[in-house]
């Protein structure tokens, strides 16, 4: 339990620091924005393969492959049906238009609060998910590298929510709501992995689905649509061979 807790920790101060690093820069430029997102999609590659998916399949055995294959396509179509209903992160940031069918019925707050619902507690779950392993270095792993991205994933979204006129208290109070988010997705990711050993590999296939279809989704696209793919790339690249360095320390 103190593990969970420790890794919950983690996740929502790390979201908290970047929201408080945000507040010192008015504006992030779009290099440096698709560095940035560029690292963490490495992270997120890294800690989906080495932190979820190789368990998965180490835990599902020779003849549970099909399970670990169910896992990762069921994860993908539930991001895939969140997508149609509510908007990218991006959209939020308000660094590229992006239309979806009910933008139009949503008022700027619930457009925040589903789009960082979106993205955080899918990832809080496959923290969670982890620490029902009884190896739970991999689970670490997870952690630590969203942890690292959430830094400046928190970073580009509290910036323009102060130029567009959010006062601090109020911006302060949404990094908070985004942190606890991801203490209910570790306490939620947790008690699926619980109900059953047999479904274990099963949610860890699930994260990691999840997680690779917002790298290919979001973050990779993102980061390639402003003149800036080549650092974008080599950012992802070291993204992915810090977690690697991380998971061989662990």
């Amino acid at each position: 339990m103190n593990a969970i807790w420790i890794s919950a920790a983690g996740l929502a101060g790390s979201t908290v620091l970047g929201a408080i690093l945000g507040f010192g820069i008015k504006k992030i430029p779009h290099k440096w924005h698709d560095t940035m997102m560029g690292y963490c999609a490495g992270v997120m590659l890294a800690a989906a393969a080495l932190g979820l998916i190789v368990p998965a399949m180490e835990g599902a055995g020779a003849d549970g492959w099909w399970i670990v294959l169910t896992g990762v396509i069921l994860g993908a179509l539930f991001l895939n049906l969140l997508d149609l209903f509510t908007p990218h992160l991006h959209t939020i940031t308000g660094l590229d238009p992006e239309e979806h069918k009910t933008n139009d019925r949503l008022n700027k707050v619930m457009l925040f609060v589903l789009a960082v619902a979106l993205h955080k507690l899918p990832e809080g779950i496959a923290a969670g998910v982890g620490f029902n392993a009884e190896d739970i270095s991999n689970a670490w792993s997870v952690t630590v590298g969203l942890s690292i991205q959430n830094v400046p994933e928190a970073m580009v979204i509290i910036a323009p929510l102060l130029l567009a006129g959010v006062s601090r208290w109020r911006t302060i109070g949404l990094s908070l709501v985004i942190g606890l988010l991801e203490i209910v997705g570790i306490w939620f990711g947790y008690a699926l992995g619980a109900l059953s050993e047999l479904l274990l590999p099963m949610m860890l296939a699930f994260a990691g689905g999840s997680m690779l279809y917002v790298v290919s989704d979001e973050m990779i696209p993102e980061t390639h649509s402003h003149g800036h793919h080549k650092s974008a790339t080599y950012a992802l690249l070291l993204g992915f061979l810090t977690l690697l360095f991380i998971d061989y320390l662990l």
